[in-house]
């Protein structure tokens, strides 16, 4: 049943600002998604928010968005857009703000048959950088991200308007390296990381499916262990005075590489 809410001090609106820290987002197992596109992607992808909170939007998108959730009889609000303003934390808030439950899959019901890419993030800091990459993920047709060890939060605010709505297409996974590792090897996969230090082009191998693409901490790049465990190592010709590539533009160039493979076989 749709409802309105008009007061600042509404116990709902300061328990869903909260969602802007990551601390409650973690106890209430929820998040915020901004933006008809977004919703609208999440909506296309079955998943509807737990509650709708939009400030009288005529857009047709809003109103099917609307239906839906009435229809599904889940939490419509209408409000005013300076209470949407404080939901968002932005000065020109889009026209619907969602709360979603968050779509973590738990490493051990991670299906690695479905895709033949997946990404591998190791303590990734950039949210632009985490959304980017489950756009590519989403372009290219692979089957999620894997975050290992300290990540950026998947569910933040920025992460979630930098995916553009891919967050509700890639399975999102968290896990310790060593986890991971014990995971990877029990069935097929091929681990390929990225590094200055590789003798091979980038070009140069044939990869296998499922290929397990890894990039790692933004300034660090990977742990010496962890180049170590790899199947592959490749680099990626630097012929200008940089040294290296944004963590999210080195997924995508490989993503491609692989994706190319595969479709001239």
């Amino acid at each position: 049943m749709a409802r309105e809410i008009t007061g600042f001090s509404n116990p709902l609106v300061k328990r869903v600002r909260s969602l802007r820290e990551k601390k409650f987002r973690k106890a209430e197992g929820l998040f915020l998604a901004e933006g008809l596109r977004i919703l609208t992607e999440a909506r296309e992808e079955g998943v509807l928010p737990e509650m709708l909170f939009h400030a009288g939007s005529s857009h047709p998108l809003a109103a099917e968005l609307i239906a839906a959730m009435e229809d599904a009889g889940s939490d419509v609000i209408e409000t005013t857009p300076d209470i949407l303003s404080k939901i968002s934390g932005k000065d020109n808030p889009q026209a619907v703000v969602g709360v979603y439950r968050d779509q973590l899959t738990p490493l051990a019901k991670l299906d690695r048959t479905k895709a033949d890419i997946w990404f591998v993030a190791q303590s990734l800091r950039d949210p632009g950088n985490l959304g980017t990459i489950l756009r590519t993920g989403d372009a290219v047709g692979a089957g999620g991200l894997i975050l290992i060890d300290d990540c950026v939060d998947p569910f933040s605010v920025e992460s979630v308007r930098a995916s553009m709505g891919a967050l509700f297409t890639q399975s999102i996974t968290q896990a310790r390296w060593s986890e991971f590792m014990h995971w990877l090897r029990e069935g097929p996969g091929e681990l390929i990381g990225t590094s200055l230090k590789a003798t091979h082009d980038y070009q140069e191998p044939r990869y296998q499916s499922p290929s397990f693409l890894l990039v790692g901490n933004e300034a660090q790049g990977l742990p010496e262990a962890y180049e170590a465990e790899c199947d592959l190592l490749v680099k990626m010709p630097m012929l200008g005075k940089a040294d290296s590539l944004n963590a999210a533009v080195a997924c995508a160039v490989m993503a491609y590489e692989l994706l190319n493979q595969k479709r001239k076989t």
